[in-house]
């Protein structure tokens, strides 16, 4: 399973309708919290999205990306949390977060990491060790005010698909031995006989890839970092009768984001991050960018997002 949840979908301000910047992406029963703008653990608790995180990714610190992991760490010392949480952010990281963790009460109660990246890092599990079957790497964004990151989850390549029919037929008994061929191993038969994988294993099966901006103007290196992914999630905070404005905030058009995901060769399309201008309906930011890139949606706080894979 790999799916987003969209927490918070509108720019600058909370509205009736949206909530400021955050989504969640599950994959394989673990939890990765993108952004935690003001109001993040209500939507968490709104849209069934679990506390039992270990890393949270911020990709600038303007105030409604960031605020509201003030109440999201004192809410899991609440609840007595003992595992280390680990932040992730560009240069200012240590100094925004370090001062943020200060407010409240008490002491925090459990160990929190602020690690600061820069573009074209690889982010490891430092607190977990290697992470198993997926990698996260950053990339410039163009957003002003201060260093901004997109991230990229990519999983590892996939094992190619074993062929059950070509086992048979070769007299293989099923059992242990479909399963080391099945992982690329070398047997041999009751006879004698060494067989490879070769022939019983089909070629290795891209993992998926997920590609997410933060607020950016449209930029090549979102294009670079963003190629063939399974979705792209792209700020939209205007339409183009506001691109000056786009232009001069450091944000994007629908259109734009549109164009970029056309570059990049993306499959999917999600725009985010939306003025409040167009917060009851997006209708014209979705044709917007239907006219360049056909696969686009505006997403709505509490949407999910499955990506499958390519097959």
């Amino acid at each position: 399973m790999l799916t987003v949840t969209f927490l918070g979908t509108s720019a600058a301000r909370p509205t009736v309708e949206r909530n400021v910047s955050g989504l969640a992406i599950h994959r394989e029963g673990e939890t990765l919290l993108f952004e935690c703008g003001e109001g993040t653990q209500r939507q968490m608790m709104r849209y069934g999205v679990s506390f039992a995180l270990s890393e949270i990714f911020f990709t600038h610190f303007h105030a409604d990306h960031f605020l509201g992991v003030i109440g999201l760490i004192r809410t899991l010392g609440l609840q007595g949390r003992p595992e280390p949480l680990l932040l992730y952010g560009p240069k200012g990281a240590k100094k925004v977060l370090s001062t943020a963790l200060q407010l409240g009460v008490e002491r925090v109660p459990f160990p929190v990491e602020i690690t600061e990246v820069k573009a074209g890092d690889t982010i490891g599990d430092e607190g977990r060790g290697t992470r198993e079957g997926y990698d996260i790497y950053t990339f410039p964004t163009e957003h002003g005010g201060g260093p901004s990151l997109g991230y990229v989850i990519k999983e590892q390549v996939r094992r190619g698909r074993f062929d059950v029919e070509k086992a048979k037929a070769a007299g293989i008994p099923e059992g242990p031995l479909w399963g080391k061929l099945s992982k690329g191993e070398a047997i041999e038969l009751a006879d004698g006989t060494r067989l490879t994988a070769d022939g019983f294993v089909g070629p290795a099966r891209p993992g998926r890839m997920i590609a997410f901006t933060g607020d950016t103007r449209p930029c090549a290196s979102t294009v670079d970092a963003a190629q063939g992914a399974d979705l792209l999630i792209h700020e939209a905070t205007f339409g183009e009768e506001e691109r000056d404005r786009a232009r001069d905030t450091g944000h994007s058009t629908a259109k734009e984001a549109a164009q970029v995901a056309l570059a990049s060769k993306a499959k999917r399309l999600v725009l985010s991050h939306v003025s409040a201008r167009y917060s009851i309906s997006a209708d014209e930011l979705v044709k917007e960018a239907r006219e360049v890139f056909p696969n686009a949606t505006v997403a709505k706080d509490g949407m999910e997002v499955d990506v499958p894979f390519a097959e």
